[in-house]
């Protein structure tokens, strides 16, 4: 379920929060996030850069810290796997109608991206991914991810989306026991939604 509010974090380290994660993972404090979280949002002026309620901000914070700190549990199982497919939310295209050249999939309800604005982040992360060797799936929402991930055999997953849509993904993946990485929208809303290509690469 996607929050009920929307958020911009652009002008928000990502890298801050991911040092906070690793912290927290060191010392197995990841569960007094709201805590750290609640210090965040008033030492960095958070809730008043995105322009949220100080209880908006703080959830969106401490599902952030939480999203890296699951990512680090992860990554050593992650990398030793091989068959991997990279997830896309649809949402962060340039284009939300026809101008966007995409190709819709009924059988497994995905866009295959064919790369006609430069400027376009999925494209942009299509290319990224494939280049790396990941299957690309550009997603109109997340009940699309049991679909494909049941039926193609995938090692690992790499998955963009909002926080909400991570936490239940991450749940449906458990009973795969498939490793995973996500790497969270720092701007969220049903059309240009926006999240990191320096994390993304990272990632995969």
């Amino acid at each position: 379920m996607p929050y009920k509010f929307t958020f911009d974090l652009s002008q928000f380290s990502q890298s801050l929060l991911k040092e906070i994660a690793k912290f927290s993972e060191k010392r197995e404090i990841h569960k007094k996030i709201g805590k750290t979280a609640r210090y965040l949002v008033k030492k960095f002026k958070v809730h008043r850069i995105i322009g949220l309620p100080v209880s908006d901000a703080l959830m969106v914070i401490e599902d952030l810290i939480d999203t890296y700190v699951k990512n680090l549990a992860q990554r050593e199982r992650f990398l030793k796997t091989s068959k991997r497919a990279l997830l896309l939310p649809h949402c962060a295209r340039k284009y939300m109608d026809r101008r966007c050249k995409a190709r819709f999939h009924p059988d497994l309800a995905y866009y295959e991206c064919m790369h006609c604005s430069p400027d376009c982040r999925i494209n942009q992360a299509s290319k990224l991914g494939e280049k790396k060797g990941y299957d690309v799936y550009v997603l109109p929402g997340g009940s699309c991810v049991r679909k494909i991930l049941t039926r193609r055999k995938y090692e690992g997953v790499v998955g963009v989306a909002c926080c909400e849509e991570i936490k239940l993904a991450r749940k449906f993946l458990e009973t795969l026991n498939m490793p995973a990485q996500a790497v969270p929208l720092i701007k969220n809303g049903c059309s240009g939604t926006k999240f990191s290509m320096e994390t993304l690469e990272k990632t995969l």
